[in-house]
């Protein structure tokens, strides 16, 4: 198998590795429903929350964050023995991100990628995935928005990137990862300027509806 088959082989093995929905696999097996059913309709862990199970919603969080590391992990472990430069980390890198934002097991309809993109950055480089996700979490518990936290995080990930490595290829995926980010967040980017994002916390949805709703999609299939 030549070098380059190999390198195609490695990016499209991260991009079906990101596109694993974890929200989804982690509701079905608490027994809840479908996370693109209620709440912002988004297959991440901060919908999955909305549904009152904390254990799914952690779940999901560490199964999307854990993908990231493993697709960064694997591709440096095995392309050293290829000879693969840093090159081919970085596709590898933007193929298991945009995996989760476009999967194809669902229909191409994915989450917003906060997760994957942390898990992708703690492999790279810890303290640039430390760093990035202390400024996500000062935002989420000093303003309480996820989604400020989530765009803070990603306009600050290139700026860490390059005083950590200066320029560099990976600086480059990084940056677009950010900018991926961004644009998914552009939504709730309008209703933070509109005074109209709910904070974390402060709306829920009842736990017992969304079971309810789960159930009733059980009765309908058995009936």
């Amino acid at each position: 198998m030549t070098h380059a088959l190999i390198a195609l082989s490695a990016v499209v093995a991260a991009y079906l590795l990101g596109s694993i929905p974890f929200a989804v696999v982690s509701s079905r097996l608490f027994g809840l429903a479908d996370p693109r059913s209620y709440g912002s309709k988004n297959p991440g862990a901060t919908n999955v929350l909305r549904s009152g199970h904390k254990g799914a919603a952690a779940v999901t969080l560490l199964g999307d964050l854990l993908k990231g590391c493993l697709a960064i992990i694997l591709a440096r472990h095995f392309g050293a023995d290829y000879g693969f430069a840093e090159g081919l980390v970085a596709l590898v890198a933007l193929a298991v991100f945009f995996g989760h934002l476009y999967p194809v097991f669902l229909k191409f309809k994915g989450g917003k990628g906060v997760a994957t993109a942390a898990g992708v950055l703690l492999a790279l480089d810890p303290w640039l995935g430390l760093a990035v996700l202390a400024t996500w979490l000062f935002i989420v518990f000093t303003l309480r928005y996820s989604s400020l936290a989530a765009l803070v995080a990603a306009a600050t990930a290139p700026m860490f990137a390059f005083f950590f490595w200066g320029s560099d290829v990976l600086l480059l995926a990084v940056g677009i990862i950010a900018m991926a980010l961004i644009g998914k967040h552009w939504q709730n980017l309008q209703r933070l300027m509109a005074g109209t994002e709910p904070k974390i916390g402060a709306k829920k949805t009842a736990a017992g509806s969304v079971r309810g709703v789960a159930r009733g999609s059980g009765r309908g299939a058995a009936s």
